[in-house]
C-alpha cells in the first residue's frame, strides 16, 4: 500500500504559504490527493489540511519530518503529520443511556468508522452483554450519588489507567453521564469529544426534551464538542437540527432528539479520525 499523510497546520496568515507547502511536498516525491484552508481575518491565522500520498519511496517519514520541521519554524507554524492509514485507538464511555454507544459500535463493526474501539467505561452495568457482544472490553467503574472527593478522585484514576493502559488516542463520551473534574479534562485535553442536546443552556437537568415541549420547541438538535473544565463550553466541532412540531408528544421529540445525537457524534468522531478539525482559540476549524 502506498503510503498516505495528513499534514495539518495553523500559522500566522502571510502570503505564499500553500507556494510554500505544496513546493515542498512537490520536491520531496509526494503528490497532493486533497487539499484545504481557511485564513481567518479575526484571529489572523491561517489553516491548512493536506492528504497526500508518498510516492519516492527513497524519501521516509522521517524524512519529511525533519525537512518539513525546518519549513514549518520559518513560518511559525503548529503542525503535525498522521499516517492516513492508521485507525485511532478510541475508548468510549457511557452510563444507562446507551443509543450513542449503540451507534457508534454499529458503524465500528461495519468499517464505518475506521478506529479500533479498544475498550468501553461505564458506572453502570447496563450494557457489559454489549460489550461482550463485540468482544470489547468493559470496565465497570461505578461512582455512587453523593461521593466524596476523593471517592470521585480514586474513579477517575481508574478511568485514566484504563485509557493510558489502551493508549487511547481519543474518548468517546457517548452519554457518559458524570461531570468530569478539571484534572481529568486537562488529561484529556484535545482528545475528547462529548454530545449533549443543543437546547443549553435553556433546558439544563432531568428531563431536557420534557421541558423543550413545555415550551413548544420547533427545533430539537444535538452539539458535539470537546471537553473542557468547563461544563458544557469545550469548542464545538459539529451540531444539527431537526424540525418538529405541536403534535409531537415529549417521547417522540425524545427518539427524535436521540437519533440527532448519534449523527452528530458519528461524525464529529469521523472528523477527528480524518484529522479534520484544528483549533482556534475557543473554536474550531472543521474541513469537511
Amino acid at each position: 500500500m502506498r503510503p498516505e499523510y495528513i499534514l495539518t497546520l495553523s500559522c500566522p496568515d502571510q502570503r505564499g504559504i500553500v507556494h510554500g507547502v505544496s513546493g515542498f511536498l512537490t520536491n520531496h516525491g509526494c503528490n497532493i490527493i486533497d487539499s484545504a484552508q481557511f485564513g481567518d481575518a479575526h484571529s489572523q491565522l491561517f489553516f491548512m489540511r493536506v492528504h497526500f500520498s508518498q510516492e519516492d519511496h527513497q524519501i521516509s517519514e522521517q524524512v519529511l519530518r525533519d525537512e518539513f520541521a525546518q519549513v514549518a519554524q520559518s513560518w511559525s507554524m503548529d503542525w503535525q503529520l498522521h499516517d492516513a492509514h492508521h485507525k485511532p485507538r478510541v475508548v468510549l464511555m457511557v452510563s444507562k443511556i446507551g443509543h450513542c454507544l449503540n451507534d457508534l459500535l454499529f458503524r465500528y463493526k461495519s468499517g464505518l468508522l475506521p478506529v479500533e474501539i479498544k475498550a468501553i467505561i461505564s458506572n453502570h452495568t447496563d450494557f457489559y452483554q454489549l460489550a461482550a457482544s463485540y468482544n470489547i472490553p468493559f470496565h465497570h467503574l461505578p461512582l455512587a450519588a453523593g461521593a466524596s472527593a476523593e471517592q470521585k478522585q480514586q474513579q477517575e484514576q481508574k478511568v485514566l489507567d484504563v485509557i493510558n493502559g489502551n493508549q487511547a488516542e481519543l474518548v468517546v463520551l457517548a452519554r457518559y453521564m458524570q461531570i468530569l473534574s478539571n484534572s481529568l479534562c486537562q488529561a484529556l485535553n484535545g482528545r475528547a469529544i462529548n454530545i449533549h442536546h443543543s437546547f443549553l443552556p435553556s433546558f439544563k437537568g432531568a428531563k431536557p426534551y420534557y421541558q423543550a415541549h413545555d415550551r413548544g420547541v420547533k427545533l430539537i438538535g444535538a452539539t458535539a464538542h470537546f471537553v473542557t473544565g468547563d461544563l458544557d463550553e469545550g469548542p464545538i466541532i459539529e451540531q444539527d437540527v431537526e424540525r418538529v412540531d405541536h403534535a409531537m408528544d415529549p417521547e417522540k421529540l425524545t427518539a427524535i432528539g436521540r437519533d440527532v445525537e448519534c449523527v452528530v457524534l458519528a461524525r464529529a468522531v469521523n472528523y477527528f479520525v480524518e484529522h479534520r478539525i484544528l483549533l482556534n482559540g475557543h473554536k474550531t476549524v472543521v474541513f469537511n
